[in-house]
């Protein structure tokens, strides 16, 4: 069993808060392995949602609740069940002292079993693939296998690329958690959608050019927009704006999930080295939302093209930008200049695979930092 300390402290710390840690994450992505890894056998109740049993084990949460001597209890794929929500609350309202670790693939909000969201109860955690800092655990030492086969961990510690690893995936993303939470019955239509995301992924998004090009309504791709996003099947960053009047306001970029889904569906094999970039860029795009899950991550770009991948507002005045560069030697400095003149204070990074230490450089009256993820702060 490979640990995942980072994920195990972020677990820990949320009992600290409250009595509920809702783990969140894609199918595969190592939910229940991580939970597995919390404690040993006589410290940790793992319950199987998915088992038929289970239903009739938590009918009474009072007492099953009562009748646990033990001090962790893990609800792997909660969902499952008729009424998680009334089992969660009765837990954490009338067992305090106890900690529970929820599971599943969306946010509670996602589906009508959910009465109750357990405002105040409950710390929600995103399990995202495997991280940059998380590869040596893993033994990845290339970074391009990395980006090839995406950060699953079945998938990163598979001998090589199985196409049938990510199209099975994919059909029973649809029946297992889209279908069962949302409702919807046209797998045709929302596996046309999901697959063009991916293709574009990283890419701005405008829902009636989409709706046009696929020929789908413009109700059906926002609605299943949504859902892929409550499942973190894809992420949608804002632009930032308010400083220029030749700024974009209205266009998000969307990002799929996973890297290894992206090449799988562009049909990158073997990757080239003009593709490293923007998948290096989704590795970054999950760095920060690991490491800085309470920041809004936002874009900028204006009117004329010129973009800056990631910014964080630190504070109302100080906002910092971030470059993904695989290779630093790339970085043009003119759009970074042109955001500047807006927005005069925050750091600037370039962010790449560095295994060296971060170091400063200057681009005329710029002054930027070179660096892996983990110095961004």
């Amino acid at each position: 069993m490979i640990k995942r300390p980072f994920w195990e402290k972020r677990i820990h710390d949320a009992w600290r808060e409250v009595p509920i840690a809702w783990l969140a994450g894609v199918r595969r992505s190592g939910k229940t392995t991580l939970a597995q890894s919390l404690g040993s056998a006589n410290e940790t109740l793992y319950v199987n949602c998915d088992l038929p049993i289970t239903e009739d084990r938590v009918r009474d949460p009072q007492l099953f609740f009562k009748n646990c001597e033990k001090p962790i209890v893990v609800f792997d794929e909660i969902h499952q069940l008729s009424d998680p929500s009334r089992v969660l609350k009765i837990g954490a309202d009338l067992f305090p002292n106890l900690k529970i670790l929820a599971t599943g693939s969306s946010t509670l909000a996602a589906s009508r079993k959910f009465r109750d969201t357990l405002t105040g109860r409950k710390r929600v955690i995103h399990l995202l693939p495997v991280l940059w800092t998380e590869l040596e655990a893993f033994s990845c030492k290339d970074i391009s296998r990395r980006l090839f086969q995406g950060g699953l961990p079945p998938a990163l510690l598979a001998g090589s690329k199985s196409s049938s690893f990510y199209r099975e995936w994919l059909d029973s993303f649809f029946a297992r958690d889209i279908q069962k939470l949302f409702l919807f019955r046209d797998v045709e239509k929302f596996n046309t959608l999901y697959e063009y995301l991916l293709r574009q992924s990283g890419g701005q998004f405008e829902t009636a050019k989409v709706a046009s090009e696929l020929k789908i309504s413009r109700l059906t791709v926002e609605n299943h927009l949504k859902a892929l996003e409550i499942t973190q099947a894809v992420t949608r960053i804002r632009p930032f704006f308010g400083g220029g009047q030749k700024e974009i306001v209205k266009m998000p970029k969307i990002y799929g999930f996973d890297t290894g889904f992206i090449t799988f569906v562009r049909g990158w094999d073997p990757l080239r080295p003009q593709d490293h970039g923007i998948l290096w860029e989704h590795l970054v795009l999950e760095y920060l939302q690991a490491f800085l899950p309470d920041q809004a991550i936002t874009y900028w770009r204006d009117k004329e093209g010129r973009e800056i991948d990631f910014v964080l507002a630190q504070r109302r005045d100080h906002i910092d930008a971030v470059e993904c560069k695989w290779n630093p030697s790339e970085f043009d400095p003119s759009a970074l200049r042109v955001f500047r003149s807006y927005y005069p204070k925050g750091k600037n990074y370039i962010v790449c695979p560095l295994m060296d230490k971060s170091y400063m450089k200057r681009y005329g009256s710029l002054t930027v930092t070179i660096c892996a993820p983990e110095e961004i702060k």
